[in-house]
């Protein structure tokens, strides 16, 4: 409150001084309406502002000259030397409130009501003359105090954090370049001297684009009020830290996060009433709100003591919308769990809430804070209350860095989102590739790693990155990004880049550095969402707890297959193990076959072909039914798998890759193996149909008929001989029943949030509807 009392000091001081020439102006010009307007809206602001700070005797004087001056306005009053007096005579007066404010000082209101009385329109000459005599008597409350403070455009702020921001790219030159040279003691000490006084007036510079953290939480009290009433909640408001302060920009960039967070709490937390008497609760819920600082950070908490999350109604949630399997469920620690409301789109609420969430998720809180370098993080206590954390800097200008460089290009990415740096020759350090995946295992801990030319979309390599950055985006899962080599830590200057290089995604923003050559400054997250890494899980994450409960596990087969490659099978479907003479498998038909005990099986291969050798080894796979054969180079071991995989991103022979000790490995597909052998032996007119309604649609005549054919149809179009019959019927949203008579009906829909069908490129989805309709076969 002093912060605005002494805010409305200098403000009305400044204006007054404005304004009273302003007056003066518009007595020799009545009809000068931009004169009054602005004399007008002074002494309502006064009227206002004095209203908030509980200043009554300042409004009154200001209400009742606003009563004259509206007045006057609307054209009910004739403006005249008597109502100037009255009017400058209520000026003088407001200046020495204002100066006594300052000072302490006191000053006798007994002659308060005849300045009110000479604004009326009754008053006389005498009353006006009146008036004027008590502004010219009254003495001044005290001396005027030298004022500490001044007020200054933005503007001029932002040319001075500029013209700063420039100051130490020139530093970060310079010392570059002292690096490398042969100066003597006296140059570098000088240096050091002018680097320290850069770092004092860079911080004095930046302070004065701070702001107290009050301008952010003054709004907090009348929005737990109304939340509350209208949810018929009894919530007490605790505010802390309103003292520390923070860049006005960074403030505006907080606020809506803020806000979201304590609509959640309030909606969805704290319970109502009777159900916290139930519980053992005060009747009124507590929320708190505070702020404090920690090193280059502002740290913001949210507590409330309501409900809290319970992490096994979030799991089963996940695992009923499709996010986990029972398997990762079951695996899965309550933090992880907790963690998963950070998942775009997933929600608990039954119904979208008008207070809280509005259809807007946590994970787009999480996106705005991480997207101006700070991270969110969370704890739960069910049953006790929920406590959530935000971390930002305390400026955006100037951030420290770590520059890396790639195929020559130098990057930068921020240090509040580096955990280590690591080489990848090290000991401790292996590189594992497998079905289209990379990861790293750091002393004995898998990361995903994304090589940042690839994300560059540089030609790709099986040369592993010699240097790899371990970055955790957000309180999620964390990544290993790969780069030829890493420079300096540097205190860098960021500014948004263009609008064309945001809307790529990985960059939050440009830096120039010592050698004055753009630098783009890395976006963590972006990278992430880019390389379809889930920032959102934890990687490898699995709390002792979980891991002493036994998981199920499966007998799996380990081979060497012909490329050299290591792979592995479900030994359940392999029925046995034959190694047979190269004299009985051919290729016939254009297909490889094997003659065993009178029986022709189906033979398949990695690379299409025999091994070069007299004897074949042979996994016979079966169905129950149907059998084919595999062909191998030797069988490695029988081992005991937990039920879990990472899937290839296409269907093939590779079903996707399972962790076998510290290594990975791909799991070859049965399902994969046998539909192929079906479709490639059954003749044509024997495939089931697949009706196309639009024959006019290049996007299902190019792109999804290969996909259809793939899952053993035969596609027709409409008006064609070959499409009575459909088993299926494909089209949009305007599908009607009427085309294919009793066939399964799927409608594809173009948007990928939809409920209305499924979404035309969710692979998985069209592949399992399409084996549906298929009877399963």
């Amino acid at each position: 409150m002093d912060e605005l009392l002494n805010d409305f000091v200098a403000e009305t001081r400044e204006t007054a001084e404005a304004i009273a020439e302003e007056i003066v102006l518009w007595e020799a010009d009545p009809t000068d309406h931009a004169r009054l307007d602005s004399i007008f809206r002074f002494v309502h602001t006064v009227k206002g502002s004095c209203g908030f700070l509980d200043l009554p005797r300042l409004e009154r004087l200001s209400h009742a000259a606003e009563d004259a001056l509206a007045a006057v306005r609307s054209g009910m009053r004739t403006p005249d030397a008597r109502l100037v007096t009255a009017v400058l005579a209520i000026m003088d007066r407001i200046g020495m409130l204002v100066d006594a404010i300052e000072t302490g000082a006191s000053i006798s209101d007994h002659d308060d009501p005849a300045l009110i009385a000479a604004l009326s329109e009754r008053s006389d000459a005498t009353g006006a003359d009146e008036a004027e005599q008590i502004a010219e008597t009254q003495p001044s409350a005290a001396p005027r105090t030298v004022a500490r403070s001044i007020r200054v455009p933005v503007e001029l702020l932002d040319r001075m954090m500029a013209g700063m921001s420039d100051l130490v790219m020139a530093r970060n030159e310079v010392s570059r370049s002292l690096r490398g040279s042969a100066e003597g003691d006296a140059v570098l000490n000088g240096f050091e001297r002018l680097s320290t006084a850069i770092v004092e007036m860079r911080e004095t510079i930046t302070r004065t684009r701070m702001a107290r953290v009050d301008h952010l939480f003054s709004a907090m009290p009348r929005l737990i009020r109304d939340l509350s009433t209208e949810l018929g909640k009894r919530v007490v408001l605790q505010v802390e830290g309103g003292d520390v302060e923070l860049d006005r920009e960074m403030i505006e960039m907080v606020r809506d996060p803020l806000t979201h967070i304590v609509r959640n709490a309030v909606d969805h937390g704290i319970e109502p009433p009777a159900d916290r008497v139930l519980a053992g609760k005060p009747v009124a819920g507590t929320l708190q709100v505070a702020a404090r600082q920690s090193g280059n950070q502002i740290l913001i908490t949210v507590s409330d003591d309501g409900r809290g999350i319970d992490p096994a109604r979030i799991v089963a949630k996940a695992v009923a919308v499709g996010i986990l399997t029972a398997v990762e469920a079951e695996r899965m620690d309550a933090q992880t769990a907790v963690e998963l409301i950070f998942r775009p789109g997933f929600s608990t609420a039954a119904a979208v809430s008008a207070i809280s969430g509005r259809g807007v998720g946590m994970d787009v809180v999480r996106a705005n804070v991480e997207r101006i370098g700070g991270q969110v993080s969370i704890e739960s206590r069910p049953g006790q209350g929920l406590r959530v954390v935000m971390r930002v800097p305390m400026t955006l200008t100037i951030i420290p860095a770590l520059t890396v460089s790639v195929g020559g290009h130098p990057f930068a990415i921020p240090r509040s989102v580096i955990e280590e740096i690591v080489r990848s020759a090290a000991t401790s350090v292996r590189v594992e590739r497998g079905c289209g995946l990379t990861t790293v295992s750091i002393r004995g801990e898998r990361l995903p790693l994304v090589a940042l030319s690839d994300v560059l979309g540089a030609p790709k390599t099986d040369v592993d990155p010699a240097i790899l950055v371990v970055l955790r985006p957000g309180n999620g899962g964390r990544y290993a990004l790969g780069v030829d080599a890493a420079h300096d830590h540097e205190e860098l200057v960021v500014k948004p880049a263009a609008p064309a290089v945001m809307a790529i995604g990985i960059y939050g923003g440009v830096t120039m550095p010592d050698d004055n050559r753009p630098m783009l400054l890395l976006d963590a997250t972006g990278i992430a969402t880019r390389a379809a890494i889930d920032t959102t899980a934890v990687a490898d994450r699995t709390s002792a707890g979980a891991e002493a409960v036994a998981a199920p596990t499966i007998p799996t087969l380990l081979f060497r297959d012909l490329d050299g490659a290591d792979r592995a099978i479900r030994l359940n479907v392999v029925e046995r193990i034959d190694e047979v003479s190269t004299e009985h498998c051919a290729r016939a038909g254009g297909e490889l076959r094997l003659n065993r005990d009178g029986l022709v099986v189906p033979l398949l291969s990695v690379n299409g072909r025999l091994a070069e050798r007299p004897k074949q080894r042979v996994l016979r796979i079966g169905d129950g039914a149907d059998q084919l054969g595999y062909v191998i180079d030797q069988v490695v071991d029988i081992v005991e798998l937990a039920d879990m995989m990472a899937p290839a991103p296409d269907p093939g022979l590779v079903a996707g890759v399972i962790v076998v000790g510290e290594r990975l490995m791909e799991l070859v597909d049965p399902f994969w193996m046998f539909a192929a052998v079906v479709r490639s032996h059954m003749p044509k007119g024997q495939l089931p149909v697949a009706l196309l309604a639009s024959e006019d649609d290049g996007w299902m005549r190019q792109i999804l008929r290969p996909i259809v054919e793939a899952a053993g149809y035969r596609v027709a179009f409409a008006g064609e001989a070959a499409a009575d019959g459909a088993r299926i019927v494909i089209g949009d949203g305007t599908l009607s029943d009427a085309i294919g008579g009793e066939a399964v009906r799927l409608r594809l829909r173009s948007e990928s949030n939809g409920t209305d069908g499924i979404w035309r490129y969710d692979r998985t989805a069209l592949v399992q509807a399409l084996h549906a309709a298929r009877g399963g076969r």
